[in-house]
């Protein structure tokens, strides 16, 4: 337990940290502004009051005033003398950060670049009709044990989205669905329930049996996906993964004009690795599909290619990508109306419970200087 509480207090100072480092006052504004204001009037008019009542009342030596020998006159004085004045001085030094605080003070608009451990990550599914084709798999499958392949591949992908999740990454991903053409689903988001609800929405049967094209153009998607990368300014940073899922029943190599080496230059030359999971039930490495192609494909871009010919292979291949997709990336954080309460809240109380404590604990601060 004291464990748990060391470690909660550590990501505590570790966020104000964080916090006061891109804080800045040129930015502030109040919602209770009078509120401060009439407590900083009555602290002020408390204290003018309590100056006079004592200047008016009289004193008289013995009972106000202490009486010391003389001989005192001759000790040299202490250098130290000034630190019994500490306890006030951080008393004084906490009523600004608790005015300010009963201002309930926050950042208008506050621009932060984070760094986030995860990857930016474009996942790619096949709708086109050669995924109806069955594939059988007891666990991913949720409505029969044999469903067409593309609800497995959709499964897989959630499984994917989830471990992601449960792990202590915090990626951009976005979705796109492809077959003659390729569609953006969802662009990039750090949402992870957003994603999963955007494959469910696309998992349903009947919105697959009314996707458009009927054919596989895997290049399609690739193009699709490095767009996607340049459209958020993403192209040229680091920490950038695509991962494809398709049966792989493609032999199209010109795209819109583009072969597919023109297309895999722009991942290549950025560093961008593409993982491709060939879903197709039973079917071993070039068994009826140009396997070998798209493997010598994928290894231009440092990725990997898996041949998913059942469900072991193909959750496999999902928790391999999981372990393979480390790393960092920098966005930058765009907040509204962050509220800076808690800083000076804690500001405040850290004050007075160190004056507090140094008054009552340590018997120096009570001394004569």
């Amino acid at each position: 337990m004291e464990d748990g509480m060391v470690a909660t207090l550590k990501a505590m100072a570790g966020s104000l940290a964080a916090e006061w480092q891109v804080f800045g006052f040129d930015g502030l504004q109040f919602w209770h502004r009078d509120t401060a204001r009439l407590a900083l009037v009555a602290l002020g008019a408390s204290a003018v009051i309590l100056l006079l009542l004592r200047a008016a009342l009289g004193r008289t030596p013995g009972r106000h005033y202490l009486a010391v020998p003389a001989l005192l006159r001759l000790a040299p004085p202490s250098r130290l003398a000034w630190t019994r004045h500490l306890p006030l001085l951080l008393f004084v030094l906490g009523l600004p950060a608790a005015v300010l605080a009963l201002a309930d003070p926050y950042s208008a608009l506050v621009v932060e670049d984070v760094t986030y451990p995860g990857r930016r990550i474009s996942l790619m599914i096949d709708a086109s009709d050669s995924m109806q084709t069955a594939f059988r798999a007891e666990t991913l499958n949720t409505r029969n044990d044999v469903q067409p392949a593309f609800f497995t591949t959709v499964a897989a992908a959630e499984r994917f989205v989830q471990l992601r999740r449960q792990g202590k990454y915090r990626d951009l991903m976005a979705l796109v669905e492809f077959g003659n053409r390729a569609y953006v689903i969802t662009p990039f988001t750090s949402d992870y329930d957003n994603l999963l609800l955007s494959m469910a929405l696309i998992g349903d049967p009947v919105e697959f049996s009314m996707f458009p094209d009927s054919g596989t153009v895997i290049a399609s998607a690739l193009e699709e996906s490095i767009e996607i990368f340049r459209a958020f300014n993403y192209l040229e940073a680091s920490g950038n993964l695509m991962v494809i899922f398709t049966d792989g029943e493609d032999t199209t190599s010109i795209v819109h004009g583009r072969s597919l080496d023109d297309i895999l230059k722009s991942a290549v030359d950025n560093q961008i690795p593409l993982f491709f999971v060939r879903t197709n039930y039973n079917k071993s490495f070039g068994e009826g599909i140009p396997d070998a192609k798209w493997q010598a494909a994928v290894e231009r871009t440092g990725g990997r290619y898996y041949v998913a010919k059942d469900e072991s292979s193909l959750i496999a291949a999902v928790e391999d990508i999981d372990r393979e997709a480390v790393g960092a990336i920098s966005t930058r954080q765009y907040t509204n109306q962050q509220p800076r309460f808690p800083l000076f809240a804690l500001l405040a109380a850290a004050s007075w419970i160190g004056a507090a404590g140094l008054k009552l604990a340590t018997p120096w601060f009570g001394r004569l200087p």
